[in-house]
């Protein structure tokens, strides 16, 4: 009887261990609940994809080579148009140039400052696996924020901070690991707290920040932003 029990047991033991180390129906083995988060899940189950490139600017210098005031005319994207908020931003370097490509420069900023793009004929949906990727340059204490502008006109300013004080860096980041302030964009300041929920299926202007003034010449405070990219899907205005 004993012995029986002892037969009995064991092949519990083995049915067991074989249901556990079979993948469930339809599932891989070992993906795990990790494996279905990797690269994000769309709405509704079933994996993400990455969205298209929606925009890209390297700016246009004049025919001088020189540092002067970004205009229109700095935008060599004929589908976008350029907003200022701040005075006096200038775009200098040297197109072809890595140690000096030709960028936006915040160094005389009498305030914060910032520059947007705005696409003519689409907004971005900015959700899901949408993100940024531009080749920056700081002095200072000095970072580049991503702002946007939403649908609405509400104005946002984000905790991720970019701007390598030792030379030019491609960074890229996906928005949906940034945090977002309010921005009043009439002075360049955050206001509030942190917003729990910001819908960015429908984005207006798409650009940075600098949050400081800055400090002129020569080294001290300033932020250099060359070529930007943002991924993101198409809406039609």
């Amino acid at each position: 009887m004993r012995g029986a029990f002892i037969v009995l047991a064991i092949a519990l033991f083995y049915a067991v261990a074989n249901a556990q180390q079979a993948p469930a129906a339809g599932g891989r083995q070992g993906g795990g609940a990790g494996g279905a988060r990797q690269g994000g899940a769309a709405p509704g189950g079933g994996r993400a994809t990455r969205p298209p490139l929606f925009l890209k600017e390297e700016w246009k210098q004049n025919a001088a080579n020189d540092e002067h005031p970004v205009s229109q005319e700095s935008i060599g994207n004929s589908s976008l148009e350029l907003k200022l908020y701040g005075k006096e931003i200038l775009l200098t370097g040297r197109g072809g140039d890595e140690n000096n490509p030709t960028h936006v420069w915040t160094g005389t900023c009498a305030g914060p400052c910032a520059v947007a793009l705005r696409d003519k004929t689409n907004f971005a949906d900015l959700s899901g696996l949408a993100r940024i990727r531009w080749n920056t340059k700081t002095s200072g204490f000095h970072q580049v924020r991503p702002a946007l502008k939403l649908a609405d006109g509400t104005w946002v300013v984000g905790d991720r901070a970019d701007g390598s004080t030792r030379d030019w860096l491609f960074t890229e980041f996906n928005l949906a690991d940034v945090r977002w302030l309010r921005l009043d964009i009439e002075r360049v300041v955050t206001t509030g707290n942190i917003l729990p929920n910001v819908d960015l299926s429908k984005v207006d202007e798409i650009g940075f920040a600098d949050l400081m003034p800055g400090s002129g010449h020569g080294a001290g405070g300033w932020v250099d932003v060359a070529q930007i990219e943002v991924y993101g899907k198409p809406v039609a205005r």
